[in-house]
C-alpha cells in the first residue's frame, strides 16, 4: 500500500510487476513494433489464428477512438474511419459494443 499520496512502482502488487518485467516496452516503441511483440508471443503460446483475436480489438479501439472523438456522432465516427455509417452501426452490433449514451438515433 503506497505511504503517501503518491503512487509509486514499488507500491503496485507483485503480479503487475511480473507483466512489467516481462514484457518491456521501449520508450521509442511504436505501436506496429508492440503489435508485432504481442503477434510473437500468442504464436509461441499456441494462439492461432492471430487475426480472430487481433482484428476485433483493432476495430474495437478505433471505433471507440472515434465515436469519443465526434461525441458519439456516428455519421461522424464512420467518415473519419472511412466507413459508411451501416457498416459502422454493424461493426459496433457484432462487437457487441454497448455505450452509456448510446447516439445511434443521432446523425448531428
Amino acid at each position: 500500500m503506497a505511504s503517501g499520496r503518491e503512487i509509486l512502482i514499488d507500491d503496485l502488487p507483485p503480479e503487475l510487476l511480473q507483466n512489467r518485467e516481462s514484457e518491456p516496452h521501449t520508450a521509442g516503441e511504436d505501436w506496429e513494433q508492440s503489435l508485432a511483440n504481442w503477434a510473437r508471443k500468442a504464436l509461441a503460446s499456441g494462439d492461432t489464428p492471430l487475426l480472430d483475436t487481433a482484428l476485433p480489438a483493432f476495430e474495437k479501439v478505433m471505433i471507440m477512438v472515434a465515436l469519443n472523438h465526434t461525441g458519439g456522432r456516428r455519421r461522424d465516427a464512420s467518415q473519419l474511419l472511412g466507413w459508411g455509417r451501416n457498416t459502422l452501426t454493424r461493426k459496433i452490433q457484432e462487437l457487441n459494443l454497448i455505450f452509456a449514451d448510446d447516439n445511434e438515433g443521432s446523425d448531428e
